[in-house]
């Protein structure tokens, strides 16, 4: 796990709800990937300037007593904490790449800062998280899924493959303005579902399981993730261990209200899969 504070280097719009921002720091010398669905938290200053942050733990053992002294800090300068996908790591400028969904009209604080910001801006970052990535047998057939939120890891992902590897993707967005150019090195098959005619669950239920898929991965809102999960393991017979599955968002809720029941049972369940899997 890595901290330190990034500076803002570039915008780049991708799209009218998508927006990434290259981040820099000399801290960064020392960020090591973990995987292609790599998830850090960022920190976001409520008054526009710079986190205020405890000193980073000094062990991975530490992390719990961190996070009860980021929590001591008083609320008024408490900094807002998100989880975000590192979309891209840029070691020959000591950069990363973070793309953040703009919701207008019902941002939450990283989507309105995102949106507002600008070249010298500041933000927390701390990652990445490696416990929940349980990686594919080389070669699987592979099937990814997921909405806009989950697209940077998605991209990242079809970026890893190998030559020639195969791979189904479905993704839901708005409409075609926020679909993307995907590039893979892998032999990579690209479903696009515009919300409101197709959603993510229906279009991956109409497709059918893919000729030969071993291992799913699906991310986005919970409900979503759930539903999908239930088909990939229950209809089309996956193994639970062969299905990774992280509900990024929840509908109506926000990452500061407390965890549901869904919620608690999503999370013991993928650790007790990762646990197992580590075991082989």
């Amino acid at each position: 796990m890595f901290y330190a504070p990034l500076t803002v280097a570039e915008v780049i719009d991708l799209g009218p709800r998508m927006r990434r921002l290259r981040l820099a720091g000399e801290g960064l010398a020392a960020f090591t990937p973990v995987a292609p669905d790599q998830q850090a938290k960022i920190f976001i200053a409520r008054d526009g300037g710079v986190p205020e942050l405890p000193d980073p733990p000094a062990e991975r053992a530490d992390v719990a007593g961190w996070y009860a002294r980021y929590l001591a800090v008083p609320e008024e300068r408490r900094p807002w904490m998100r989880s975000y996908t590192v979309r891209r790591h840029l070691p020959e400028h000591q950069q990363i790449e973070i793309d953040f969904v703009l919701h207008p009209g019902a941002s939450g604080p990283a989507s309105e800062w995102a949106a507002a910001a600008t070249p010298g801006d500041v933000l927390g970052f701390y990652g990445p998280a490696e416990a929940h990535f349980r990686p594919p047998t080389v070669g699987a057939v592979k099937l990814f899924a997921g909405d806009e939120t989950a697209l940077p890891a998605i991209a990242a992902w079809l970026e890893a493959l190998a030559p020639g590897e195969r791979a189904t993707v479905h993704v839901e967005v708005v409409d075609a303005d926020d679909e993307q150019v995907l590039t893979s090195p892998g032999d990579v098959d690209v479903h696009w579902h515009h919300r409101g005619s197709t959603s993510l669950v229906d279009g991956v239920t109409a497709a059918g399981r893919p000729d030969g898929l071993e291992y799913g991965w699906i991310a986005g809102e919970a409900s979503a993730v759930r539903a999908l999960r239930r088909l990939m393991v229950g209809e089309w017979g996956m193994g639970k261990r062969d299905v990774c599955f992280t509900g990024y968002w929840r509908r109506h809720l926000t990452q500061d209200d407390a965890p549901t029941s869904d919620d608690a049972a999503d999370a013991v369940e993928s650790m007790a899969d990762f646990e197992a899997a580590q075991r082989g």
